[in-house]
């Protein structure tokens, strides 16, 4: 199995869109990516605007040799509505429209799904189901809150196994509660992908309350699973100050021989917060 991020908070856009390839298969999840329409008050920078171009063009070639599409849930930097095409011939596994689902996203995957209903392929609702491919098995949680509450709708956490076991938690914001936390025990991953606490939101959308609640589940899961590298990036990756937030979760994994990295950092690039730069990227352009 080989895991290749593509699009993430630390390469510089919102995505956590991730390339699986197995023997049998190549498992694209979340093709979508985005960027922050306002932060501190400011625009996305030329940079940011580049990088999102690059980013989606990297989606659209990986999609391409891709025999799954996944789309954990309907929020626009997991999946582009504008561009359907990708899935042409694909085997595309979806969020359920209508059920366990918010008002904007139940809009939002009627629209897509219509869409996808008119392009050469086949879809399947995923929540809650497994699907296996040659040797290689893709399996779903049932839905989980995105976040700690259902406001922000739901989503679906990822399992692809086949010599070792990887998963994605979509948007799951730490996690959380102990249903997102649950599936992620029951799986028992080598590698897991996990978009990490909202800090950047800390006392606007966060709690303290939350925090807490994501750091220890992040350290029950290091001694509770066989997980080998813990990948925290998406919304935590919006944060300069993320290391410092979880200081207890990288105690935790050094204690554990667990390796604590962004995904850039574990595709072998050097970390790049764009958006969480954005001030200081309008500071260098106006100097």
């Amino acid at each position: 199995m080989v895991i290749r991020p593509i699009a993430f908070e630390s390469m510089g856009t919102r995505s956590m869109a991730t390339l699986v390839t197995t023997d049998d298969c190549s498992v694209l999840i979340d093709p979508g990516v985005s960027l922050a329409p306002l932060r501190y008050n400011l625009p996305p920078h030329p940079l940011e605007l580049q990088r999102e171009t690059e980013h989606w063009i990297q989606i659209v070639d990986h999609a391409r040799g891709a025999d799954v599409l996944v789309v954990t849930h309907y929020h626009y930097d997991h999946h582009n509505p504008g561009e359907p095409e990708i899935f042409t011939g694909k085997v595309a596994l979806v969020k359920h429209p209508r059920e366990s689902i918010n008002r904007s996203q139940q809009e939002r995957a009627a629209y897509f799904l219509n869409r996808l209903r008119q392009i050469p392929g086949e879809f399947h609702f995923s929540d809650g189901e497994e699907f296996t491919f040659g040797k290689t098995n893709v399996r779903f949680s049932k839905a989980v809150y995105h976040g700690a509450n259902s406001k922000l709708g739901y989503v679906t956490e990822v399992l692809v196994k086949e010599e070792f076991k990887f998963l994605h938690t979509s948007d799951v914001e730490g996690p959380v509660t102990d249903s997102q936390v649950a599936f992620i025990l029951e799986q028992d991953p080598d590698i897991l992908f996990c978009d990490g606490p909202m800090t950047y939101m800390l006392g606007v959308r966060y709690s303290q309350q939350n925090l807490k609640k994501s750091i220890n589940n992040l350290i029950g899961i290091i001694q509770n699973t066989g997980v080998k590298k813990l990948i925290l990036d998406h919304h935590f990756l919006r944060d300069l100050r993320w290391r410092e937030r979880i200081g207890p979760v990288f105690e935790a994994a050094e204690a554990k021989g667990v390796e604590v990295l962004t995904a850039a950092q574990f595709g072998g690039l050097r970390n790049d917060l764009l958006e969480a730069r954005r001030r200081e990227l309008y500071g260098e352009t106006s100097a």
